[in-house]
């Protein structure tokens, strides 16, 4: 892992990116996850609100936060892998 997330603090409603950048040979696959879950980003789902960059970075159209939920408030940990092994990200909270 080259770059680690940071931690946030954004509005509700606004775009936010938390930062990963891996290099490896072969290129290592980024996946995100959330206090310990797997983060579904649009590739898993096309009409997700969370995107994984081509850079392996997480981006948010929108954080989305209603007063029973807040499903993108957390602490995130990007991970990357390829058959040789894994490289686990620092933790960044999003507030």
């Amino acid at each position: 892992i080259v770059e680690d997330p940071s931690d946030l603090i954004v509005s509700k409603g606004e775009p936010a990116t938390l930062n990963c950048k891996a290099e490896g040979r072969p290129t290592p696959t980024v996946e995100w996850y959330k206090d310990g879950e797997h983060v579904e980003t649009d590739k898993d789902d096309p009409r997700s609100h969370r995107m994984l960059l081509p850079s392996g970075s997480l981006f948010f159209l929108r954080i989305v936060h209603g007063r029973r939920s807040k499903p993108d408030e957390g602490v995130y940990t990007c991970v990357a892998r390829n058959y040789l092994g894994e490289a686990v990200s620092r933790n960044a909270s999003l507030e």
